[in-house]
């Protein structure tokens, strides 16, 4: 067994890698452009407590989940792909978030609307998506309890180190102004519209391959 130290950075890298928090909040400024500061706060907590509560939730049962619903990790990764994909052709196309003169009901709809933004597709595919789940199921087969548990601390990190990017990608839409941020969001949706092709590449050829064995 790797000294604990070792496994705790290891798994944290791998964790930081595939959850980038410099590469998703871009991503988090075009999602939620235009919003106000404190409803983008709140899309940021929930988003990365959805992702942190979806990850640990296949450390600790990843298989039993699978073998519940009859998923495998090919189809999950077509699932998002298209789901990742669909969300950088909305990004491509200049999509905006809400309204001209807001009654208070619209008000109230909008930030229902933006919350809703972190459970997909912030938390889900974004940050737990099928690659950071199946990081994440790797890592934990046949792990001890003081391995979990370092997972888990691992997790609990990269997921708060998105929340804090999240957060402070309010302050780079100053930096840059409106008209760079449109541009990087544009940017950011043709980016993810790759990965949910290559998700979908990689759940396809995984189909075959496991079709091919069977």
């Amino acid at each position: 067994m790797d000294h604990p130290a070792f496994h705790l950075g290891g798994v944290f890298m791998a964790f930081f890698a595939i959850m980038n928090p410099i590469v998703n909040a871009p991503v988090f400024i075009g999602i939620t452009e235009g919003e106000d500061p404190e409803t983008q706060r709140r899309v940021a907590v929930r988003a990365a407590l959805l992702a942190f509560g979806i990850v640990a939730a296949f450390v600790l049962l990843g298989k039993q989940i699978f073998d519940l619903f009859g998923i495998t990790l090919p189809a999950f990764r077509i699932a998002g792909g298209i789901l990742v994909g669909l969300v950088g052709y909305h990004l491509l196309q200049g999509g905006d978030n809400v309204t001209h003169n807001p009654t208070a009901e619209d008000n109230a709809n909008s930030i229902d609307a933006a919350l809703g933004l972190a459970v997909s597709p912030l938390a889900l595919p974004l940050l737990a998506g099928p690659g950071t789940i199946a990081t994440a199921m790797n890592f934990s087969a046949g792990a001890t309890l003081p391995e979990l548990a370092r997972i888990l601390l691992a997790l609990a990190a990269v997921c708060a180190l998105n929340c804090v990017a999240f957060n402070r990608a309010r302050q780079l839409v100053r930096w840059l102004g409106q008209n760079a941020i449109k541009v990087v969001s544009r940017l950011m949706g043709l980016i993810l519209a790759v990965v949910g092709v290559q998700m979908i590449i990689q759940g396809v050829a995984g189909a075959i391959a496991a079709a091919g064995a069977g």
